[in-house]
């Protein structure tokens, strides 16, 4: 869809207030949908915590399920979770983590969802699929090219050890949100990778 721009580039008219609008709407069932679920949260609470009428809603998303898929591609584009850009994969991976505890409830609604999904006819249930196979094959990836570089330790298999690192997250964040003066994501994470990955310096002397 084109947005027509001011001349100093922002967005103006019917197409910022909608844009607005859908914000308030997907931070609204953030919220309701992060601490209730997807089953006990409803469009009623979406709507009144956005405080707009039902039918205002259902105006920009017409189903529940279109919002549930709308919010997961929302908490995705402000808190993208990707694998590392290869020689700085650990950098990247720690500065993430540390992204995350800065969106709390982000996390809170995507730990929420993803234990839901697990049921068989879940709206996110393929999103999550999909997701989880996305990352196991990219974090794979990435591993194989530093096993390339010399700097994966031997013994390593990149197939195992890429699953791994998304399970390891996802495990240590949950436990990161029950108790997160006792748990430190970004720490855990940059142990497991210093176990599996050669120091560039120490690779190269």
């Amino acid at each position: 869809m084109h947005i027509k721009s001011t001349a100093r580039g922002g967005t103006r008219g019917p197409y910022a207030k909608t844009a607005a609008r859908r914000r308030e709407i997907l931070e609204a069932a953030v919220a309701v949908f992060g601490s209730r679920g997807y089953s006990g949260g409803s469009i009623q609470e979406v709507a009144d915590r956005a405080g707009i009428a039902q039918t205002t809603l259902l105006h920009h998303f017409p189903t529940k399920a279109q919002l549930l898929v709308a919010v997961l591609e929302y908490r995705d584009e402000v808190s993208p979770n990707t694998p590392g850009t290869r020689e700085h994969f650990t950098e990247v991976v720690v500065q993430q983590a540390e992204n995350n505890e800065g969106v709390p409830h982000l996390i809170e609604l995507y730990s929420v969802l993803c234990g839901e999904a697990t049921t068989q006819d879940h709206p996110a249930r393929e999103y999550f699929v999909k997701r989880f196979q996305r990352l196991r094959g990219e974090y794979s990836n990435e591993l194989r090219y530093l096993a390339s570089t010399g700097r994966l330790r031997p013994g390593i298999d990149p197939d195992i050890a890429g699953p791994t690192i998304v399970a390891l997250w996802d495990g240590i964040q949950t436990q990161w949100l029950l108790s997160p003066g006792n748990v430190n994501v970004p720490q855990t994470l940059k142990a497991y990778l210093d176990l599996i990955l050669i120091n560039p310096e120490k690779s190269s002397a």
